[in-house]
């Protein structure tokens, strides 16, 4: 992977949502997400992300959460590498993985609004973030700001972020804005970057924003095909850069036929040949035999293999 630019806001490299693999009794399985995760730090990576949507974040417990963090520290991943997401329903959950993240000298935190209550007003949004960071002020670290309105049914304004920007300036560092609308996405980077960085969860959208100053992302699909990932996030002009945008154009729409972290940990499954990451946790439904026999042929057949990286 080629080196990023120094001064861009932000995420710098790409920063793999990483998927959580399970043991057979659903428990996290703590080796297998070591070894996972240094295999992309080993592929060029600048960092990883546990426990954001796409590793099913909100399905394990704090207790959980931070056992498995502790496991990846010491089987070998460097804390100062680690975007942990903290997201949690309750604000003392949120800030009991925040001071966890704190205590082990992490890079920083991904971070969305409480996401159980709808309809919530900005002012309420604004409140449960000042609880958490006045809590956290000793020893402050980076927030990412964390926008999936579709999944968590609680948005970001501009008004909050510009809120929580003017309060807290040196620790808002950028804005993962997974609405997967490029129009609002680039709305945002002209409203925000600099001094925030905004980095898009839909790979797709990768190549706009870096035109227009982006460097980074958390990304799911960089789980098994990083540096195409990072290509179009940080190479917008580069050779590849079509050939790479019209895969993962066919990858996604093909995706779209199946419910998509189970879809992604069966990628996962076909390329290391470890049947044990089909697992997901309740309320996701993996893949049986029988379907995931024809995913992998239909996987092939379009010549969609993602070690072809």
């Amino acid at each position: 992977m080629t080196t990023t630019t120094r001064d861009a806001p932000g995420l710098q490299g790409i920063w793999p949502a990483l998927m959580t693999p399970l043991t057979e009794s659903l428990a996290i399985d703590h080796a297998r997400f070591a070894a996972h995760a240094r295999t992309l730090l080993d592929a060029g990576c600048a960092g990883v992300t546990p426990f954001g949507t796409t590793g099913e974040g909100p399905s394990f417990s704090v207790a959980e959460r931070r056992e498995a963090v502790n496991g990846l520290v010491a089987g070998g991943v460097p804390a100062s590498r680690l975007l942990v997401s903290v997201s949690c329903a309750a604000v003392p959950d949120t800030l009991a993985l925040t001071r966890h993240a704190q205590d082990i000298g992490a890079w920083g935190v991904l971070l969305m609004p409480p996401f159980f209550f709808k309809g919530v007003s900005d002012e309420g949004i604004v409140e449960s973030y000042r609880q958490l960071l006045d809590a956290t002020a000793d020893r402050p670290l980076r927030i990412v700001l964390y926008h999936i309105p579709q999944v968590s049914g609680v948005g970001l304004s501009h008004a909050v972020i510009a809120e929580l920007l003017r309060r807290w300036p040196q620790r808002i560092v950028a804005i993962k804005d997974s609405a997967c609308e490029r129009a609002p996405s680039l709305e945002l980077a002209q409203a925000f970057m600099p001094p925030l960085g905004v980095h898009v969860g839909n790979e797709l959208d990768l190549p706009a924003l870096a035109a227009v100053g982006s460097r980074g992302a958390v990304s799911g699909l960089a789980n098994f095909m990083p540096r195409t990932v990072h290509r179009l996030a940080t190479e917008p002009d580069a050779a590849k850069s079509a050939a790479d945008h019209a895969r993962i154009e066919r990858l996604l729409a093909w995706l779209g036929g199946y419910a998509l972290i189970p879809a992604l940990k069966a990628i996962m499954a076909a390329q290391t040949g470890e049947a044990a990451w089909l697992r997901v946790r309740a309320p996701l439904v993996a893949l049986s035999t029988e379907r995931f026999d024809t995913f992998r042929r239909e996987l092939a057949a379009h010549g969609l293999n993602p070690a072809d990286d």
